[in-house]
């Protein structure tokens, strides 16, 4: 896993490989001897996964626990663990290697299913309020750059506009803090971003949807910038890496991107104030 998937992910593998080292001691059996026990050739593996070189699969921890005589719900809460650890980071060339709509439908469910969205973005318009043009624009560079096979954009961009439905259905609300920035780069033609910032003025008018920007003469000594990352009520952070998506589900560690958006949330304007910078960025394009 490379590095820049954040060491959230790395500290919860290593801290299953602690766990599973402990049970080794524990039941007095070393590296060779566990490994002879499970059917393994070698110690390599017990040391590759001890050291948080090798990611343990299910298949390892059952047998782990069966040679080292540990009770079924110990092994259940080790493999609960595992499944959480193991989806933790997904990279963008798994993620998109089925095609680009695979990708965009299977985080629909989740948009449908919470209550509370709060995105913050500092580098491009969050997909529930991107135009289609936009879109095009962004899934197209990200097709590319990750050497996408699959020809199926139109449909990819279908997906990311029907999704948007939910903005419009009873029982949820979302939060949008945007950087001023996201309003004034070029990712797109003049007329395309256009359209788009036209589209944020009107997304403003929506019930349930709540955006705010950050201008960038605000002073940012004590709320800095931050990764791009959206929250499904308080049971997901998707944070958005430049090689893949790292999903934070520990508490305390969704407890602490809460705090940041909120710091972030708290320095942006709303209202008047961000139509005028959406205006502002407008008359820039002309």
């Amino acid at each position: 896993m490379p590095s820049s998937s954040s060491s959230s992910a790395q500290q919860a593998r290593q801290h299953l490989a602690d766990q599973l080292r402990e049970i080794r001691l524990d039941a007095g059996l070393s590296g060779k001897a566990l490994a002879e026990t499970a059917g393994w050739h070698g110690n390599s593996k017990i040391s590759k996964i001890e050291h948080g070189r090798r990611p343990a699969s299910a298949d390892d921890i059952r047998e782990w626990c069966r040679a080292c005589g540990v009770s079924p719900e110990r092994t259940e809460e080790l493999l609960a663990e595992q499944r959480a650890a193991a989806g933790m980071w997904m990279s963008y060339r798994r993620l998109n290697r089925a095609g680009l709509r695979k990708a965009q439908e299977s985080v629909r469910p989740l948009f449908e299913r919470v209550e509370l969205v709060r995105s913050y973005q500092g580098k491009i318009v969050p997909g529930l309020l991107q135009t289609a043009a936009y879109t095009t624009v962004i899934l197209e560079s990200a097709r590319s750059r990750q050497g996408v096979r699959k020809d199926d954009l139109a449909e990819a961009v279908t997906e990311r506009m029907d999704r948007q439905r939910v903005l419009h259905q009873a029982g949820h609300r979302f939060v949008f803090v945007l950087e001023e920035a996201v309003l004034r780069y070029r990712v797109c033609e003049a007329e395309t971003l256009r359209g788009q910032l036209d589209h944020l003025n009107q997304a403003m008018r929506l019930p349930a949807v709540s955006i705010g920007v950050i201008p960038l003469a605000t002073d940012r000594r004590r709320v800095l910038a931050r990764e791009p990352f959206a929250m499904f009520d308080t049971e997901l952070v998707s944070v958005e890496l430049v090689s893949g998506v790292l999903s934070v589900t520990q508490p305390a560690e969704v407890a602490m991107y809460l705090r940041d958006f909120q710091e972030l949330a708290g320095i942006a304007v709303y209202g008047a104030a961000a139509r005028a910078l959406i205006d502002d960025a407008l008359e820039a394009l002309e």
